[in-house]
């Protein structure tokens, strides 16, 4: 039981990574469309409908590497590939570059929530699942929170690429 809860917190936290990398780029709209001359279009492009279907697209195929592989593996992996894009989101020069980068940070979160669900599964009876599953869920409502939080802390002091390098780098640490 104590090392179920331990892997349910790891997950929780992961997915609050999940949602701080993810919700921070709408903290940063105005001035990364400023810089870079995008329309609304674009931009409504970037952080909505262009994420939301890699998202979705890449979930699938992952979801099927996790019924065979090593879903550890799979969510540090994901965690790397998102928390890394991230950091690299700070790095773009044009608006192509950026887009780039945030197709990364879909495809290395949409290897995050299939083998959790699975996971948490496996540690946790039906009984006791749909709490298990209630918390990690959870974890989507607190990095959105915590993304507006310090983004908007980052935003008061920082340009955006730093916010980026700021929030993506814990991820890779945890990753590794």
């Amino acid at each position: 039981k104590g090392y179920a809860n331990y892997v349910l917190g790891v997950l929780f936290v992961v997915y609050i990574f999940n949602f701080v990398d993810r919700q921070v780029l709408s903290v940063f709209i105005v001035p990364i469309k400023e810089e870079f001359g995008a329309s609304d279009t674009q931009m409504g492009l970037l952080v909505g409908f262009a994420f939301a279907l890699l998202y979705t697209i890449a979930g699938i195929p992952i979801a099927r590497w996790a019924d065979k592989g090593n879903r550890r593996n799979i969510i540090a992996l994901g965690l790397l590939v998102w928390s890394a894009m991230t950091v690299l989101s700070g790095f773009a020069r044009s608006f192509m570059q950026l887009a780039l980068a945030r197709v990364g940070v879909g495809i290395g979160e949409a290897a995050g929530s299939p083998p959790a669900h699975s996971l948490i599964a496996d540690y946790f009876t039906l009984d006791k699942r749909g709490t298990a599953l209630a918390i990690y869920a959870s974890g989507a409502f607190v990095g959105g929170a915590l993304a507006f939080l310090a983004g908007g802390y980052l935003r008061e002091f920082f340009n955006w690429r730093t916010a980026f390098i700021v929030v993506g780098a814990p991820g890779i640490l945890m990753a590794l």
